[in-house]
């Protein structure tokens, strides 16, 4: 087996197993603080005689965006679970099917079962992938991409929706720019990093 091979062998069998376990730690570890977590504010308070200072820490925004069904959906009706995030667009033909395809391999990981056939258990985490170029990226767009990737809508959402809002989210909620080592430019926010959620709403812990 050649060099190549090797590393694509690598890639496809490291891949799922790290992002499996990178999921799974967060999920058994909920209440353990990440060091990536920001603060929104600090509260003084004094306790015993002795100022205390307790850390608000940032919880995300709700939104409201359309899926590749067509739905209207909203980050707060996945209360309870983890939620594993990129930015994509259908058109782009360099990183997005390389996230794509390893945040399928992710969904598959989740699988009942552990069959990558059987339907990936939705009770622990959500993916969702919002478009850098939502103008473009109608639900036609989003629904023929994901039949492509054979995605599981109940799992997996698309989304689009208007293009300041999804890019406000990025940076204001999200806050892409702060982890990413390579600057993002604001006019086009393309990461090739995941961000993951706790069941808290609250981040960002980027991969």
């Amino acid at each position: 087996m050649n060099k190549k091979a090797l590393l694509a062998f690598a890639i496809a069998v490291l891949i799922p197993l790290i992002s499996y376990f990178w999921v799974k730690e967060a999920s058994d570890n909920a209440t353990i603080m990440p060091a990536h977590y920001l603060p929104d504010t600090v509260i003084n308070h004094i306790e015993k005689g002795k100022m205390t200072d307790d850390t608000v820490w940032h919880k995300v925004a709700n939104f409201h965006l359309i899926n590749q069904l067509g739905d209207t959906v909203s980050l707060y009706d996945l209360k309870g679970k983890l939620i594993v995030m990129d930015y994509f667009f259908t058109s782009c033909r360099s990183t997005c099917p390389m996230l794509t395809q390893n945040m399928l391999k992710m969904q598959q990981s989740f699988a009942k079962g552990g069959d990558d056939m059987s339907t990936p258990d939705s009770s622990i985490v959500q993916f969702v992938s919002f478009s850098v170029d939502p103008e473009t990226d109608s639900v036609a767009r989003l629904k023929k991409y994901a039949d492509h990737y054979q995605i599981d809508p109940d799992n997996w959402w698309l989304l689009t929706g208007n293009r300041d809002s999804i890019y406000n989210y990025a940076f204001q909620e999200l806050k892409v720019d702060k982890f990413d080592t390579i600057p993002i430019n604001p006019d086009f926010v393309h990461t090739t990093r995941f961000v993951l959620i706790d069941k808290k709403f609250q981040c960002p812990w980027l991969l």
